[in-house]
């Protein structure tokens, strides 16, 4: 994979190396630097598609996980909707708009191969306008997971997002 370029990988088509990057990232980002001691590697990875990106040098720069609607947690509980997840920026990357780069190949991921299909997430609170910029909108009330704060949020198929 070229730097800059989007991956798009099933779990089992994962080099090593992309794999280990991978959990690495996250582990930094969500255990490490949250300070948030919680199962990361949570049993699911096997079942999601990857998004994977490279930064000069051969880094990962960012990466997210995505589960089919069929594959999505709570499956018919949910409405059938996808979900998205794991978003994961390397610090060196912050503020660059990586972040709204990584969202927007998702989502149009998401409408080429399930164009009638919601996605849901679970974001940070903090975060909620970040992803409000992509069309979604929150569904729950705030509650804590692993003691930081959350909201569950929907875009419904066909939204429109904030940004372009």
């Amino acid at each position: 994979m070229k730097p800059g370029e989007w991956r798009w990988r099933r779990f089992d088509a994962l080099h090593v190396r992309e794999l280990h990057d991978l959990l690495k990232l996250r582990c930094d980002v969500f255990v490490v630097e949250q300070a948030c001691a919680f199962a990361e590697i949570d049993g699911r990875d096997p079942d999601a598609l990857y998004l994977l990106r490279l930064e000069e040098g051969g880094a990962l720069a960012g990466c997210l996980r995505l589960f089919a609607p069929d594959e999505s947690k709570g499956g018919e509980a949910e409405g059938n909707a996808a979900r998205i997840g794991r978003i994961a920026t390397a610090p060196a990357h912050r503020g660059t708009g990586l972040g709204h780069l990584m969202m927007a190949e998702a989502l149009r991921l998401c409408a080429e191969r399930w164009p009638e299909v919601d996605i849901l997430l679970s974001a940070q609170s903090h975060l909620q306008s970040f992803y409000g910029k992509h069309g979604f909108q929150p569904v729950s009330e705030p509650y804590l997971e692993d003691d930081i704060p959350h909201i569950d949020m929907r875009r419904r198929a066909g939204a429109a997002a904030a940004l372009s």
